[in-house]
C-alpha cells in the first residue's frame, strides 16, 4: 500500500508539472474604461490562462472572451471568465483555455471596455 502512494505521488507531481510547462499565462491590465493591451495573437490548439489585474477601477471587474462578431452570453468561452470579479487592486485568473483558429475578442462587461481583438493562428 505504501508503495501504490508512492507511486501516485510521483505520477500526480509528473502531471501536475507536465500541465504546468504547457499552459502559458496572458496577462492583462484593466484600467478606467480599458484594458491596456488592446489585442493579443495566440497559437490554435495551446492552453492559457488569462490573468486580470483591476488597476484604478473603483468596482467590480470581469473579463469575456467571445467569437468576433457574436458577443451574446450564450456564445462567451465559459472558461475563460475570471474565477471571480475583481476589486481594485486584485486581480484573478481564468480556467485554462484552448481555442480554435479564429477571431475573437475580449472585453470587460462590468467596466465596460471596447472589444479587443484576440487571433489565433
Amino acid at each position: 500500500m505504501k508503495n501504490l502512494l508512492s507511486i501516485l505521488a510521483v505520477a500526480f507531481l509528473v502531471v501536475t508539472s507536465a500541465y504546468a510547462q504547457d499552459t502559458q499565462t496572458v496577462k492583462l491590465e484593466q484600467v478606467p474604461g480599458e484594458f491596456t493591451e488592446t489585442s493579443l495573437t495566440l497559437k490554435a490548439g495551446e492552453s492559457y490562462i488569462f490573468e486580470v489585474a483591476n488597476n484604478g477601477i473603483d468596482h467590480a471587474v470581469g473579463f469575456v472572451v467571445a467569437p468576433k462578431g457574436k458577443t451574446e452570453q450564450e456564445n462567451h468561452i465559459s472558461s475563460a471568465y475570471l474565477t471571480n470579479t475583481i476589486e481594485d487592486g486584485q486581480t484573478a485568473t481564468s480556467n485554462v483555455v484552448t481555442l480554435e483558429k479564429g477571431e475573437y475578442v475580449y472585453f470587460c462587461p462590468l467596466n465596460p471596455t471596447p472589444l479587443y481583438s484576440i487571433t489565433v493562428e
